[in-house]
């Protein structure tokens, strides 16, 4: 353990229990901290979409130990099929080639999977989960922070830490409204599970227009896919708390006329009991830390899917944070160290999603329609990694661990 005094003594508070949370709360027990765990959900959400853990979030991993158990819930995603309106093949590639992975260093798990590994490494640790709660205000005196829970409980604690996502309600209260640091990125998506009746296994079908994509994917030979529908609009087309009918009849009009499988899409995404849909945004602020109040994954940073790093960032910045509050004496010393060794890693991955191939899933002009068309069509006569991008691996690995072990 980093020398720190009495770091047993210092109580945290983190709020949100997905990925950055639990990893947080790992590494704060194993140093010594007095570590509380707030979440809004009645439980651990299980099951979930497929997310990827790359290049220096392995080694986070494999330092927590759970390496052998994620590698065992890998998917293993063999193809993503592109059709046309007849749902005639365009072309196909594996998965990997979009998402640059890295032999050994990468490995796709369902979101879920990973959260409920997580959250068993901590339950039994003297961790302490309130479930079915959230923060409702907060109060930083400078020594400390006094926090109003949603059940009626007040506590103070030494630290506070928002793990709670894209919508930060920890971000709100200590940095202000969410609109300053939401950069949007141009596109919206729904994602829902169906039925799995087209036989699908191990992968995706992919059927994209000019500013609309549809598509469906399976994990493994599971009985149900995720089915998606994602498309362009120059402005964000809701605020902060959109409506659900809006949404569904919002994204009816913009697929009305879709070829192949839409109108089943859209009918699925209807009666879907799971339906999530926000923008495609990240979040960007000048700083991640406010007083004694930190913040950490998709709440201080969300890179979005487009760059697949969303998932990694979490774990590392988990692990950088933890050690950096375990090495200092004094938070703001500990959250300044935090910021200048992950930033440049953040920024890097953050990067991704506007450089990578993000016309391959989702064209925006006709253009780009017919450039991915030649794409697949080069690809079907190529051998090896044809999309491989050597950047994009290293990016992935860019950070190289601190040791905070004695």
């Amino acid at each position: 353990m980093p020398d720190s005094q009495s770091p047993k003594s210092r109580s945290v508070l983190i709020s949100g229990a997905s990925i950055a949370g639990p990893a947080l709360a790992y590494w704060l027990d194993r140093y010594g901290f007095d570590v509380t765990v707030v979440e809004r959900a009645p439980t651990v959400r299980s099951g979930g979409y497929p997310i990827d853990v790359r290049g220096t979030a392995i080694d986070v991993v494999e330092r927590m130990g759970l390496l052998p158990r994620v590698q065992a819930a890998h998917i293993g995603s063999r193809e993503l099929r592109f059709v046309d309106a007849e749902g005639a093949v365009i072309g196909s590639i594996p998965p990997y080639e979009l998402t640059n992975n890295q032999t050994g260093r990468d490995v796709e798990l369902p979101r879920g999977a990973l959260a409920t590994l997580l959250y068993d490494l901590t339950k039994e640790r003297p961790i302490r989960y309130r479930f079915n709660d959230s923060i409702d205000s907060l109060g930083d005196d400078g020594s400390g922070v006094e926090i109003q829970f949603k059940s009626g409980d007040r506590c103070r604690y030494d630290v506070v830490i928002g793990a709670d996502g894209l919508h930060s309600r920890t971000r709100r209260l200590a940095f202000g409204p969410e609109q300053q640091f939401n950069h949007y990125l141009g596109s919206c998506f729904n994602i829902f599970s169906m039925p799995n009746d087209m036989g699908l296994s191990h992968g995706g079908i992919i059927y994209g227009e000019a500013g609309r994509s549809a598509g469906v994917f399976a994990v493994r030979n599971s009985k149900e896919v995720f089915g998606f529908l994602i498309f362009a609009s120059d402005k964000p087309p809701f605020g902060t708390h959109p409506d659900v009918e809006e949404q569904y009849t919002r994204t009816e009009a913009v697929f009305a006329d879709g070829g192949w499988e839409v109108p089943r899409l859209l009918q699925a995404m209807r009666h879907a009991n799971d339906l999530f849909f926000d923008t495609v945004s990240q979040i960007r602020m000048p700083a991640w830390s406010s007083g004694r109040v930190a913040l950490a994954g998709d709440a201080a940073y969300a890179p979005s899917f487009r760059s697949g790093q969303g998932t990694s960032l979490a774990l590392v910045g988990a692990y950088v944070l933890a050690g950096e509050l375990a090495a200092h004496d004094d938070p703001s010393d500990a959250f300044a160290a935090y910021e200048r060794m992950t930033r440049p890693f953040v920024e890097a991955n953050q990067a991704l999603a506007i450089e990578g191939n993000g016309f391959i899933l989702l064209p925006r002009t006709p253009q780009e329609l017919e450039a991915r068309n030649r794409i697949l069509a080069a690809l079907a006569e190529a051998k090896g990694d044809a999309m491989r991008n050597d950047h994009a691996r290293d990016v992935h690995s860019m950070l190289s661990l601190p040791d905070y072990a004695r």
